[in-house]
């Protein structure tokens, strides 16, 4: 199957499996006919309104099949979806819409804190649009869109045209958008498809929040190229309640894709042994957003006698680069790259390093962006004779498998000596009071830095700082142990999981 347009993959499983269940959320169900209809005639509203080919369009909505209406439509029309973070305030939303140029704005009445005067801030804004009726003033798509027609628009796209621009959470500066075309999504969902080994069969559980591209990618785009089903959970939360096990007897969800915080919750759920044993559906558990413990993937071996598969990817890259398979998993190791995907480790001055040794992978492939929004130094800076840099530090075994060992600018260089906080971090992991740890590196008269951690108890224990120096000195050579622990009943996450450092160094630099 080459499809090379996003669309056409709804386009082609709605001709192919008119009736098969495509979405199921809370008790409704949407065939692949239906969605595909819905689409149709958002995108004829939308081209009816102005909207052009290459245009850009906003979208602030949770998971829902609201989402995937939005999503197909404005590819449709031959228009580039601009996926907004759901976390984010009115003034970082409006940048975004700014940045982009979009020219609609579509929402729900939960966030009308966000989409409440919004146009005020946004010159090139024409219209807010919402699902149903709000708080604030907005069209309802439903209402306006219900007598259009339902057929598939005739709009030529080709597949290096815009698809979709992907924000980065901007913890340095202003956000970047990639820029990623139809052919980089959909060549991404072919190599996931073939190293997951996906099937019509397989029925996907989104509970990630779908504007982010690890989420959008894994469990938007590619169940639709395959035509499997999607199980939609309004969020990440819907997990912590007794519903999640009524979704797995009654749905039947096959792919489960998540971060490290929820294996660790799966790991503490009280899961009756049998009920894993013979109930449980779940065939395959994909990790990725950030790093997986090793400690977490023994216990979840140990308790579901299922490995968790980790990948590597980024939202430059569409965003899969590489994962371990179903056969073969390599602890710490992300996998080989996708087919078509090609990686290497370079030193500084871009020139390939020996294998087992550590420099910074680059990325080449069909997968990578054309670049950044309106950026074009930070483009050439990025990508460069082909190659996407991807600002991570890495090793490659003579297998081809992929070890991310840090983020470049995370590295800590203590008297002249580089040390890897992932290093300290995987240490602290398995200490068994430890939830979550982060390590950073902070200015030092003497040393020039230092590294300092910051740690996340498990429930209903205790530990000193002085317990865990302890601990960590018989793991750790002498000049890789943090000077401070810092206890904390909470750490800054991304959506998906992510400990933002860059928030932890700030509060530290600002006092």
């Amino acid at each position: 199957m080459h499809i090379e347009i996003v669309h056409q993959c709804l386009e082609t499983q709605a001709k192919k499996h008119a009736r098969k269940k495509f979405l199921f959320f809370n008790e409704d169900t949407y065939t692949y006919s239906e969605v595909n209809k819905r689409a149709n005639k958002l995108s004829a509203l939308l081209s009816e309104k102005g909207l052009q080919k290459g245009d850009r369009v906003a979208i602030m909505l949770e998971n829902s099949p609201e989402f995937f209406f939005s999503y197909f439509a404005i590819l449709k029309a031959g228009a580039i979806v601009v996926p907004v973070n759901t976390f984010l305030k009115q003034e970082e939303v409006a940048y975004m819409v700014n940045d982009s140029g979009s020219k609609f704005f579509i929402t729900s009445q939960s966030f009308d804190y966000v989409a409440a005067g919004i146009t005020e801030h946004c010159s090139e804004l024409q219209a807010v649009m919402a699902f149903t009726e709000t708080s604030f003033d907005s069209e309802n798509i439903f209402v306006a869109s219900e007598d259009k027609p339902d057929s598939n628009p005739e709009t030529i796209i080709s597949t290096d045209d815009l698809a979709l621009f992907i924000y980065s959470s901007g913890t340095t500066g202003h956000p970047k958008g990639a820029m990623l075309t139809h052919f980089n999504l959909t060549s991404n969902a072919q190599g996931c498809c073939a190293r997951f080994k996906i099937s019509v069969k397989d029925r996907f559980l989104l509970f990630l929040p779908a504007f982010h591209s690890y989420a959008m990618m894994t469990c938007v785009v590619l169940p639709t190229y395959v035509g499997s089903s999607i199980i939609i959970l309004g969020s990440v939360n819907d997990l912590k309640k007794k519903t999640f096990k009524k979704i797995l007897l009654y749905k039947r969800p096959t792919f489960f894709l998540g971060v490290p915080q929820v294996y660790i919750a799966l790991i503490k759920s009280k899961m009756p042994k049998f009920f894993i044993k013979f109930l449980y559906p779940i065939r395959l558990h994909v990790s990725g957003g950030a790093p997986l413990p090793e400690e977490i993937l023994d216990q979840f071996r140990a308790k579901f006698n299922k490995p968790i598969i980790e990948g590597y990817g980024l939202s430059e890259a569409s965003p899969v680069v590489s994962a371990n398979s179903l056969k073969v998993q390599k602890p710490l190791s992300v996998g080989p790259a996708l087919k078509d995907v090609e990686v290497l480790v370079v030193d500084e001055n871009e020139k390939a390093v020996p294998v087992g040794e550590v420099g910074e992978l680059i990325v080449k492939g069909p997968n990578v962006m054309k670049g950044y929004w309106n950026m074009p130094e930070l483009t050439q800076k990025t990508l460069r004779n082909g190659w996407l840099f991807t600002g991570d530090l890495a090793k490659v075994d003579k297998e081809g498998y992929i070890y991310i060992v840090d983020r470049i600018k995370d590295l800590i260089i203590v008297k002249g000596i580089n040390v890897y906080p992932r290093e300290i971090e995987e240490v602290l992991h398995k200490h068994e009071k430890v939830e979550a740890a982060a390590v950073i590196g902070l200015p030092d008269k003497s040393s020039g830095e230092i590294p300092v951690a910051y740690v996340k108890i498990k429930d209903d224990v205790e530990a000193t700082e002085k317990e865990l120096k302890t601990y960590l000195k018989e793991h750790l050579a002498n000049y890789k142990l943090p000077k401070h622990i810092h206890m904390e009943t909470d750490l800054p996450m991304t959506a998906t999981g992510k400990i933002l450092k860059r928030e932890l160094k700030d509060k530290v630099l600002n006092g």
